[in-house]
């Protein structure tokens, strides 16, 4: 009698061992940042669609986050917490603690919290500007509930814009196919050493292998300013764009410090930009005398600027470079 073991075939000796490093990335990832993940559960004030009454009633939520200070500050989405009139925060080893909102920012879909607990281990942070197409990444959630949920794909696209739900869009997030599901929002997206470089953020729910995270780059910043103020105030010109690479040429030309720019993908009517003469397809380089060398920086410069001060702006029209004046407007969410 044959034995039905001997039908199988064995892999090949390099099948097995690039089996195995790719095993052991994700292992090696997913051990790094799980101390740090955690469990949301929020209570929130909610008014259901079609109420007569049109009064809010508490739902009970949850989502994921994970601690990135010593003294127990936590990212997580904004959505997970929002209107929450109790925050419950679970940790890896299951310690529960009520926490507190330090501040959120709809726009980005970002908030921080914060719990009091000795022998917190925080994530550490990654540098999304280096992701390329193609790239392991590791998620961890609670994706229905199910805690430490760990799944693994790749970074599909970089520069994505996705809208958040407030209505603004948010620009330079990252597509990847590792497996969300509800319950993930907020989680760290890592790459393999563990790194953050994004959080979970979104799912369309209809389609298979489409997730996004924003980018850790963007939520580094607006952490330091939620902890700092408890809220984003952001300057406005009215474009949605992406990151771009210029052609080395362009960059030796002009005497650029970078060597990509934000490109305009489109501009609202009655704008900042199309008040300041701005058209789509120009390259923004620089704003108030700063290189912008990606979304990131654009939004950053516009954050740190007085709302309100007329400031010089630097694009590249074709191969030709112009210098204009334009005055932002303080952003209002639902603009």
């Amino acid at each position: 009698m044959l034995d039905a073991g001997a039908l199988v075939p064995t892999p090949p000796t390099e099948d097995a061992e690039l089996l195995d490093a790719y095993s052991q990335a994700v292992v090696g990832a997913a051990e790094h940042v799980a101390p740090s993940v955690v469990k949301i559960d929020v209570r929130q004030r909610l008014v259901r669609p079609g109420s007569p009454q049109r009064s809010p009633v508490e739902v009970g939520g949850s989502g994921s986050g994970f601690v990135f200070t010593p003294d127990g500050l936590i990212l997580t989405n904004s959505h997970v917490v929002h209107n929450s009139s109790s925050i419950e925060v679970t940790l890896a080893d299951a310690r529960r603690l009520r926490a507190d909102l330090v501040g959120e920012d709809p726009d980005t879909d970002l908030a921080v919290v914060r719990i009091a607990a000795p022998d917190l281990v925080p994530a550490t942070l990654g540098d999304s500007a280096s992701l390329r197409p193609g790239q392991l990444v590791v998620a961890i959630g609670n994706p229905l509930g199910f805690q430490a949920t760990v799944t693994a794909g790749v970074v599909s696209a970089l520069g994505r814009s996705l809208r958040s739900r407030s209505g603004r869009l948010m620009d330079n997030i990252i597509q990847t196919d590792a497996a969300l599901n509800p319950g993930n929002s907020g989680g760290p997206l890592v790459d393999s050493r563990g790194r953050v470089v994004g959080v979970n953020t979104a799912v369309i729910m209809p389609a298979q292998g489409i997730a996004f995270a924003v980018a850790i780059n963007t939520a580094k910043f607006v952490a330091g300013r939620l902890i700092r103020d408890g809220r984003i105030r952001r300057g406005y010109i009215g474009v949605a764009g992406q990151t771009v690479v210029l052609h080395p040429r362009i960059s030796r030309a002009w005497g650029l410090a970078a060597r990509s720019g934000a490109l305009i993908v489109s501009i609202e009517p009655n704008s900042p930009a199309q008040q300041a003469g701005l058209h789509e397809r120009d390259i923004i380089v620089a704003l108030d005398g700063q290189p912008v060398a990606n979304v990131d920086d654009l939004q950053r410069l516009l954050t740190e600027r007085p709302v309100g001060a007329r400031l010089p702006i630097v694009i590249l029209r074709g191969a030709e470079r112009r210098e204009l004046d334009i005055l932002p407007g303080e952003y209002q969410p639902g603009r």
